[in-house]
């Protein structure tokens, strides 16, 4: 493995290539199409708010143990911050009902045992469902898994949308069972919630990108590859903006784009072809403690929403955020609308008369692979047909739903391919 060339560099790219750079020899060129680095998960200067502001929100945990090394790799682990409790705080749009569901630290879960820390309304002998999640391994959908009384509505469903970014009815309960083997079964200390101080960018794209360039990798924005040139089952070069790139008898290739991408770079890959997109809102309003009456936002970072249009509620320093997800229906809805009826819920979950402040509404069509039995079939490993091209990507066969987590994985995995030779 003389140079590796990195295609893509979102968060799957730069892990393979924060590994690879790992080994002494290994040089490696970074090519990103567009501007920036991060894909799905990067900061930019919104001008109409006037503000900073990430293009999706997202929520890692404790227990992500990637993206834990990730961080620490790249000197950025107190770039994050959260509660030093696992607390999920609610809010039901329709009743008006406030509550937090308080796991306790260690494994075992006495929090079930308190109605104060759980679901209200909820029986004790409801919680042992969750196992049932963990233990899953066929293509039962998450809907199909248990009786969809309050623990489902309140607790369950508005988990799976969130991780799985697919509705319960055709998600896949394997899927959400993977996220809770590694989170909620390993205890609450596996599940305080964990959110940048800045942005995304600031926190795992900027920092691994100085660390790269110490280690002497060349990096190339706007740097589109339009194909590869293959012969006898290796790439032999590949084709840029200034034309073609030869590669060496040992230089190998990561390719770390979107599925679509992929596939038109490897004819007869087999990839994710269905997908969901998520809405992300952002609006110029500070959740102080006037506008925040049970304190939720102050001490969690988040308000999960039930029976609303908003689904999370973010406190940013600057703004607060809302995330819609497996939000394909809303992709046409007019995004003043759309505005006006989440910061309704917004008002509502915080307890503010505040009008409509200046608002931003993002929606990302292909945000990731349908969480389906029929796309799950379609995940690829690692491993491409090609002898020095190896895949990467939260779409891979990583075993998890397309999360930071699993894309963070799928970098280190190919890079261990590669380094195996």
């Amino acid at each position: 493995m003389s140079h590796v060339h990195v295609i893509g560099a979102g968060l799957a790219g730069l892990s393979a290539a924060l590994a690879l750079t790992e080994a002494p020899g290994c040089t490696l060129t970074l090519h990103e199409a567009g501007p920036a680095a991060g894909g799905r998960c990067r900061s930019y200067h919104d001008r109409a708010l006037d503000l900073r502001i990430d293009n999706g929100n997202h929520l890692l945990l404790s227990g992500n143990h990637a993206a834990a090394a990730y961080l620490a790799t790249i000197g950025a682990s107190d770039r994050l911050h959260g509660p030093d409790t696992p607390v999920f705080p609610f809010f039901d749009r329709r009743s008006g009902a406030r509550w937090a569901v308080r796991m306790n630290q260690g494994r075992l879960p006495w929090w079930i045992l308190s109605p104060g820390r759980r679901v209200p309304d909820t029986r004790l002998s409801e919680y042992a469902a969750l196992i049932g999640f963990a233990r899953v391994r066929d293509d039962t959908p998450v809907a199909d898994m248990m009786r969809h009384g309050r623990l489902y509505e309140r607790l369950v469903e508005p988990l799976a949308v969130a991780a799985l970014n697919t509705r319960p009815e055709t998600g896949l309960a394997r899927l959400l069972g993977a996220v809770i083997r590694e989170t909620m079964m390993q205890g609450g200390a596996a599940c305080l919630p964990r959110y940048p101080i800045g942005g995304l960018s600031d926190a795992l794209v900027d920092p691994a990108l100085d660390l790269l360039r110490r280690r002497g990798a060349e990096i190339r924005f706007s740097h589109r590859i339009a194909a590869l040139e293959i012969t006898d089952g290796r790439v032999t070069a590949l084709r840029g903006p200034d034309g073609t790139l030869p590669l060496g008898s040992d230089d190998a290739v990561v390719l770390a784009v979107p599925p679509w991408v992929a596939t038109g770079l490897l004819p007869g890959l087999t990839a994710p072809d269905a997908f969901e997109a998520i809405v992300n809102l952002h609006f110029r309003h500070l959740a102080d403690a006037a506008g925040d009456p049970a304190g939720a936002l102050r001490e969690a970072g988040l308000v999960g929403v039930v029976s609303g249009t908003a689904e999370w509620i973010f406190r940013k320093s600057d703004h607060v955020s809302v995330t819609i997800s497996a939000a394909n229906q809303r992709l046409d809805q007019p995004a003043d609308q759309l505005a006006a009826e989440v910061w309704g819920d917004i008002a509502a979950a915080l307890g503010t008369a505040a009008p409509l402040p200046a608002w931003r509404v993002v929606k990302e069509k292909r945000a990731t692979f349908a969480a389906t039995a029929a796309q799950e079939a379609r995940r690829p490993g690692a491993r491409s047909p090609l002898a020095n091209l190896v895949l990467a990507g939260d779409w891979t066969a990583t075993g998890l739903p397309a999360t930071i987590e699993g894309a963070i994985r799928s970098g280190r995995t190919a890079a261990t391919l590669l380094r195996a030779g």
